[in-house]
């Protein structure tokens, strides 16, 4: 017996002749040993063979196909009603309230139909919440096939000011093993998810960041971060830019669809004019977090440009014709037009030197920032203050009114430097800054570098829009 094998890897394998007849199965017990070998060469040459030829075959993909259909029968209705039958269901079903909600509404949107549970639901003090204020909270409803409820969550904005942006009030209602109802009330953090965006201006800021899909509060924070920057009622050009990171709240991993849905800014850059301004949010150490530009220099300046949040200039600091008076008079403020009930806040910290009624003003706060330095907050509806209080930049100092020489809701807002009236948006932007410590340099480089990516990538969404229209 001989193994050839040749350049192509093709195996031959040569065997003596077998005999025929009865002599055969001798030949077998003599050469045993040979013919094992002979089979194992002859399967090890075939595995060659198939590895030398594999790469030869066609791709798949160019390969003819034919489609078969088979038509497949599947059990008869009754059979598969019947098997559900034997299954108990668990359904679960989500809505919003809304501000003319009443408890059986709310209830029959989620397909509850339980007596004993709309019977504890409105005599339960805690549970009368879910229709209670405004609309907008999230409620889920988890049911049987007959509509039995089972549990009933719902998620809502936490009543704690201080805790709006960080925490929500969940209110569980569960049934006990005595098949009796009760009630749970607790407030939980917020998870948070990262979010990008970016939009180009054409009319407002505001328009803009609706067009991107940015909550208010984001619009808002926006606003702030640059205001000092960027004089968004003055300065904004058709053209200007915006890139933003974000965090995006979820309850219990629910994304949250009120206003407070949209946590803090992360990062984000503002284009104006050509001119690319950045903020990044940083906390250096065991310190309060602030905006930063990618220099390390502070933000945060020792006034606030605008004593309200999310609002429009209506009449800026000049010379205009008096709505009251007739006659073109000195305008020493900026008017805020805004709802009545809209929270005004103090530009810096300060002590309050007046609260009360003054004339034309109607309700108003003065407020003392140091020895040469005040600002006068008028026609309020309300003062949250009192003279002698000391306040902290920020703070609610009182509520947009109309009291006093009014024709409408607004804020008219002064600043006095030893007496004389300033603007208070040239104020804001020549107050000093705060630089970076040098311990805390290296870290928020890094930072920096990872946030700029991200902003990168929002930037990019821009270019995308514009070659789609």
């Amino acid at each position: 017996m001989r193994l050839l094998g040749n350049k192509n890897h093709h195996l031959r394998v040569h065997l003596p002749p077998l005999p025929a007849g009865p002599d055969l199965e001798q030949f077998g017990r003599r050469h045993r040993f040979g013919l094992i070998a002979s089979f194992v060469a002859l399967l090890t040459g075939t595995a060659i063979t198939a590895v030398a030829v594999a790469p030869m075959v066609a791709d798949p993909a160019l390969l003819p196909q034919r489609l078969i259909k088979q038509t497949v029968q599947p059990s008869g209705l009754n059979a598969q009603l019947e098997a559900l039958a034997n299954q108990e269901l668990t359904l679960t079903r989500n809505t919003m309230t809304r501000a003319t909600d009443t408890l059986e509404a709310v209830l029959s949107r989620l397909g509850v139909r339980d007596m004993a549970a709309a019977q504890f639901l409105r005599s339960d003090g805690t549970t009368r919440q879910i229709v209670a204020g405004r609309g907008g909270k999230m409620v889920q409803a988890r049911t049987d096939a007959e509509g039995t409820l089972q549990e009933l969550v719902v998620r809502y904005p936490s009543d704690v000011v201080d805790q709006a942006r960080t925490h929500f009030t969940r209110l569980t209602l569960l049934r006990s093993a005595d098949a009796r109802w009760r009630s749970d009330l607790a407030t939980v953090p917020y998870s948070s998810q990262m979010r990008m965006a970016s939009g180009t201006i054409r009319n407002t800021l505001f328009a803009a960041t609706d067009e991107a899909g940015l909550p208010d509060s984001v619009a808002a924070q926006l606003s702030d971060i640059f205001a000092t920057d960027v004089d968004f009622h003055r300065e904004l050009r058709k053209g200007d830019s915006f890139s933003v990171v974000y965090e995006s709240l979820t309850a219990d991993g629910e994304p949250v669809p009120w206003n407070e849905g949209a946590g803090r800014v992360l990062a984000a850059e503002f284009v104006n004019g050509g001119r690319a301004h950045h903020a990044v949010w940083f906390a250096p150490g065991e310190g309060r977090g602030a905006y930063f530009d990618i220099n390390g220099q502070s933000k945060r300046r020792a006034f606030l440009a605008s004593p309200m949040e999310f609002s429009r200039v209506t009449s800026g600091f000049a010379t205009r014709f008096h709505p009251l008076m007739q006659q073109w008079r000195r305008h020493l403020g900026v008017d805020y037009g805004a709802p009545i009930g809209t929270a005004v806040r103090s530009v810096a910290e300060g002590t309050v030197e007046f609260a009360g009624w003054q004339n034309g003003y109607g309700n108003v706060v003065q407020v003392k920032h140091g020895t040469d330095k005040a600002t006068l907050y008028a026609h309020l509806s309300k003062i949250n203050v009192k003279a002698g209080q000391r306040v902290g930049q920020g703070q609610h100092i009182g509520a947009v009114g109309t009291t006093g020489w009014s024709t409408g809701p607004h804020l008219h807002f002064e600043f006095r430097i030893n007496g004389e009236h300033q603007d208070p948006l040239l104020v804001a932007k020549s107050a000093e800054t705060v630089a970076l410590d040098s311990a805390s340099r290296p870290r928020f480089a890094e930072l920096v570098r990872t946030v700029q990516a991200k902003l990168d990538v929002a930037e990019s969404l821009i270019g995308q829009r514009r070659q789609g229209e």
